[in-house]
């Protein structure tokens, strides 16, 4: 018999435990901050705290922060709740300053209380998942798994399950109903513990908890067969699409009027991420544009008085949904591509001024996309933009190329600190950079932009490759 767990058994107890623990945590963090300051709590503060402490009940429940986080990361965890708390805070600023009631208010004990909270918030979670994880390793609070079906895609889930001990699943065998000659050219020597029927009887008997379904979608009569009958068990039951698991963009059911779908290309910036995503590129924006102000000057006069032609070049490009954008760059060159071909610049072009060689080199031309993500065009991460002569190219030659634009170009990306940076005049290094950009997609958030930046500014500005 399986080892019965205490969030199986105790599910909804702990999810409003979980509830109350981040009530208390920030009351209390309320009360340790004013202590700091020597402030004494009024009834106005408490009755603040009461209404950000309700809010971020509200906003977490919107964004599932209570759901389990048992086969998710402990980044998007964390990013999930970090971002219910900072749109309370913020909204509790608005309401402060348009209701006039902000000065009523020490700024250096909101501010430490706000902070403090984001941290106490994620990290007893933090804690609570180390706990469980080291727990899940020892065996307990564990969830025996079965496999349907005996193929590269159930091998490939059993060796995730099993090297991942800390998500608590303990793998028990593969089932199917064909014989182990039909089955000898895709798995060898592995070995069937049983039938469907036996897995299902052995089910219905609690012997597992969860039942992974690996049979190619062409098999669709006999996958609804089989879900129907697990429907007679209470096993949580999961099907391992095959034709495109490794190209889904965002993967999340819909539904249209009563019919349900699943999505297999889409953008995981939508709804309250698309705001988040937009204040950031806002607010980095005008931080970065208050900074080199002074500096664009001087670059904008290098260029003006050492070359002719305009001071900015603004390039056709394709933008959010193939959409064309101009793109702002100071201008490094003495010709300035826009129509059906554009050549890219390599090492030692005559094309490039002297100063277009240092600002290209030192990514300064690119300076002016700051302006762009302002006006909504691009975000300050995201897949470079590329000449409209190169997508109509690179899209016949390289399979998923489009889906890099669903989302917003950025000034730096994924690729970019991963070495795929300025010219790309073979095929492979293309490629190579649309697979970087396409994981960014699958694996976007916030924090992940920060880290992008972070890396951007420490190794991906300057290069010797960039021409």
């Amino acid at each position: 018999m399986t080892n019965q767990g205490m969030i199986s058994s105790h599910q909804n107890s702990f999810s409003a435990l979980y509830r109350v623990f981040d009530l208390f945590t920030i009351l209390m963090l309320l009360l340790l901050s004013a202590s700091i300051y020597g402030i004494s709590v009024t009834p106005l503060y408490f009755s603040a705290a009461m209404v950000a402490a309700l809010g971020y009940l509200l906003m977490a429940e919107s964004l599932e922060v209570y759901r389990s986080w048992r086969a998710s990361t402990a980044m998007r965890m964390v990013t999930t709740t970090a971002s219910a708390w900072a749109i309370v805070c913020v909204a509790i600023l608005v309401i402060g300053f348009f209701a006039k009631v902000s000065e009523s208010f020490s700024r250096l004990t909101i501010g430490t209380w706000m902070l403090a909270s984001l941290f106490g918030l994620c990290g007893w979670r933090l804690a609570v998942r180390q706990v469980l994880y080291s727990l899940r390793v020892r065996g307990f609070n564990s969830r025996r798994v079965a496999i349907v079906g005996l193929n590269e895609s159930a091998m490939r889930m059993r060796t995730q399950v099993e090297q991942h001990p800390q998500l608590g699943f303990h793998f028990d065998g593969f089932f199917d109903d064909r014989t182990h000659d039909r089955l000898a050219d895709e798995c060898g020597d592995e070995h069937l513990e049983g039938t469907i029927d036996e897995l299902i009887d052995r089910t219905r008997n609690g012997e597992f908890d969860v039942i992974f379904i690996a049979l190619p979608l062409k098999a669709q009569k006999r996958i609804a067969h089989i879900l129907e009958r697990c429907g007679d068990t209470t096993a949580s039951v999961h099907l391992i699409p095959d034709f495109f698991t490794y190209n889904l963009l965002h993967a999340r059911l819909g539904e249209i009027g009563t019919m349900q779908t699943l999505s297999v290309y889409d953008s995981p910036i939508f709804g309250i991420n698309d705001v988040l995503k937009r204040m950031f590129d806002i607010c980095f924006s005008l931080a970065v544009l208050a900074v080199i102000a002074v500096p664009m000057l001087v670059i904008a006069a290098a260029v003006k008085f050492t070359s002719r032609g305009p001071v900015i070049f603004k390039q056709a490009r394709y933008g959010l949904d193939g959409r064309k954008i101009l793109v702002w760059k100071f201008r490094s060159m003495t010709t300035m591509d826009n129509g059906d071909k554009v050549v890219q610049a390599k090492k030692g072009d005559a094309r490039i001024t002297k100063v277009g060689a240092f600002i290209r080199r030192t990514s300064l031309d690119e300076l002016p996309q700051f302006i762009n993500v302002l006006q909504g065009r691009m975000s300050v991460v995201g897949p470079r933009p590329h000449a409209v002569a190169h997508n109509e190219e690179y899209r016949k030659l390289i399979p998923y190329y489009m889906l890099r634009h669903k989302v917003k170009p950025g000034i730096t990306g994924w690729a970019q600190i991963n070495g795929y940076r300025g010219e790309t005049d073979t095929l492979d290094k293309m490629s190579g950079r649309v697979d970087y950009d396409l994981e960014y997609i699958r694996k976007w958030s916030i924090w992940m932009d920060v880290k992008i930046i972070f890396l951007t500014i420490f190794k991906g500005f300057v290069g010797s490759h960039v021409h």
